[in-house]
């Protein structure tokens, strides 16, 4: 009996490549950081689980804090990852076998799950069913998703803007950033974005309605560049870098104005972070800074999707994405990322949907 059962169990099993972290990282994460790997997995399922078969991996900076060791921050996914384990992030599966009654095999679900071919979710109900399929799968990595959401909480939710008021988004034509530009074009302000190449700055400017963009790369001082684009200055920021540019930008700020502190890629890959010397303008120009994760926001998303897929519908809002082909080629994405070399919103396609 006991060896039909291991027979049977045997037959069960199914190759899963996978993507692992070889260990914590210092500086900039290298390939050379992550490992692919071939183990199995079992279509044998354990009672309340589903198995996924994982269709697109999001490439996000806040997982470069979970490469380093000692990370945890209360109320947020993000806590150091385990060396030698499967990567995790957010991606969208289809459900190949459920043993939970709120899950039909065959539905598609988006949420965090492993940087691999199969995974077993023990918990599916943190997952978000997809309910629109007339759009790219995708797109729920990206404006139906948590960037999405993201950039459409930190722009209204944060800063309410109003028409005529001068937007300054950094990281302009990433997964965030060329969101948030549309939506402030949408909102009748003035935006301008930075990004770090001419492509980029092209794209901004020809894709997503941006008033002006600069490369900010080549600009060689940054405070007479902000003072160039910005000559009355800033009335909100939309801060993807923090560091040097959140250090100028609060000199050009207006009085009262907002700033959402919604990512600090400049500071990701540094041992010890870059202070901010002018504080002082917070409190002359009674600016507002506010910080924010979107677990903070989860019950606004259902709100959200329908605004986005009405304004894609109407054809008032566009998405780029920048999609590496399969799992082998995920380190170098994910890597890519903190080199400025994706443009658009950087995924994994891990398998035909």
């Amino acid at each position: 009996m006991m060896a039909d059962e291991s027979s049977e169990e045997k037959m069960n099993l199914v190759a899963n490549k996978q993507v692992i972290l070889h260990g914590y990282v210092k500086g900039f994460p290298k390939e050379t950081d992550f490992g692919l790997k071939s183990s199995a997995i079992s279509f044998s399922i354990p009672n309340g689980a589903v198995l996924l078969k994982n269709l697109y991996l999001s490439c996000d900076p806040y997982m470069r804090h979970r490469m380093s060791d000692h990370i945890s921050h209360t109320g947020t996914i993000i806590h150091s990852f385990t060396p030698g384990s499967v990567l995790v992030g957010y991606g969208i599966g289809k459900v190949l076998k459920s043993a939970n009654p709120e899950f039909e095999e065959g539905e598609f679900v988006w949420g965090l799950t492993g940087w691999e071919e199969y995974t077993v979710i023990h918990n599916p109900e943190i997952f978000r069913k997809i309910k629109y399929t007339d759009v790219p799968l995708s797109y729920y990595m990206g404006v139906l998703g948590i960037p999405g959401l993201t950039a459409h909480v930190g722009l209204f939710n944060l800063c309410s803007p109003k028409k005529g008021e001068t937007v300054y988004v950094s990281t302009a034509t990433g997964g965030v950033g060329q969101l948030v530009g549309q939506f402030a074009k949408m909102a009748g302000c003035y935006v301008v974005g930075s990004a770090s190449t001419q492509e980029k700055v092209n794209l901004a400017k020809q894709k997503f309605g941006y008033d002006d963009a600069f490369n900010y790369k080549e600009e060689h001082d940054l405070r007479a560049t902000l003072g160039r684009y910005f000559p009355e200055g800033i009335d909100i920021y939309f801060d993807n870098v923090g560091g040097e540019m959140l250090n100028e930008v609060l000199l050009h700020m207006k009085p009262h104005g907002r700033i959402a502190a919604c990512g600090m890629i400049s500071q990701y890959n540094l041992d010890e972070q870059e202070g901010i010397r002018n504080m002082f303008n917070v409190v002359i120009k009674r600016l507002e800074i506010k910080g924010y994760v979107e677990t903070d926001y989860k019950h606004v998303y259902p709100e959200y999707l329908e605004f986005a897929i009405k304004n894609l519908e109407e054809k008032k809002l566009v998405y780029v994405e920048d999609i590496a082909e399969g799992l082998e080629n995920g380190a170098s994405a994910l890597v890519g990322i903190f080199y400025g070399k994706n443009v658009g919103k950087q995924l994994v396609r891990v398998a035909a949907e």
